[in-house]
């Protein structure tokens, strides 16, 4: 649960680079890059150059392939956040406004919308953008016929972890710790990482269901592709772990 206490120190991609960012990001590069992919990402679906959303492609289609999907899906439940008005990087990475950010979601009254509107004030607006990207997945995770099982209670797990984050955050020291963690190339819990990592996380499994299907047999319907593959996405964490598959 605890995703931040683990480094991820690999090969760093940086962000001139059209896919997702590799290894360890800090998260104003993170910002950065999601502010220039999504826009980007949505110009190429209104130009029809991409089915949307990601998870109705097939193998055969244009970005088709396991880490497109997997990143363009969680692209589209980024685009909400990055929408808001201001691109107010603070509320979501640094370490000073965690808890102001953090006090904002937990009051936020949890909402089925994936077509808002923004309040004006940014820590509302941020807050009703998460759950909308939130709900985005969910939707996804229905056309791509994801197990209920795993895509029930989205909103209350991730309420569970920016709690967990709070507590974290409202320790006496925290804001230094969270300066050594990225000095060491690891994730404290910004909100930031929070949303992304639980967006890639949901996002991996309507990968595997619009994909793979429902069936047990994977490897039945994937005769045509590497021997190795099914394996090397289980153990993926991140679409970069799989690019060019």
């Amino acid at each position: 649960m605890f995703d931040w206490l683990h480094s991820r120190k690999q090969l760093y991609k940086g962000p001139e680079a059209k896919g997702p960012l590799r290894g360890f990001v800090t998260p104003d590069v993170l910002w950065q890059d999601l502010s220039r992919r999504v826009p980007q990402y949505l110009a190429d679906v209104d130009q029809a150059k991409l089915i949307h959303p990601a998870c109705k492609r097939t193998l055969a289609d244009i970005d088709g392939d396991l880490a497109s999907v997997w990143d363009h899906t969680r692209l589209e439940a980024m685009q909400y956040i990055v929408a808001v008005p201001g691109h107010e990087f603070g509320l979501l990475g640094e370490a000073a406004r965690q808890l102001e950010m953090i006090d904002a979601y937990l009051f936020q009254r949890p909402h089925a919308d994936t077509v808002i509107d923004f309040t004006g004030n940014t820590a509302a607006d941020f807050s009703i953008a998460i759950v909308a990207g939130l709900n985005w997945l969910t939707h996804c995770a229905k056309l791509a016929g994801v197990d209920r099982a795993q895509h029930s209670g989205t909103l209350r797990h991730f309420r569970k972890l920016v709690t967990l984050a709070q507590l974290w955050w409202l320790n006496e020291g925290a804001v230094e710790r969270c300066a050594q963690m990225l000095s060491r190339q690891e994730q404290p819990p910004l909100m930031l990482y929070l949303v992304w990592s639980e967006y890639t996380r949901l996002a991996k499994q309507i990968t595997a269901a619009a994909i793979f299907g429902a069936s047990a047999d994977r490897s039945a319907k994937l005769v045509a592709l590497p021997a190795d593959l099914i394996p090397r996405f289980d153990a993926a964490t991140d679409p970069s772990d799989i690019a060019g598959s």
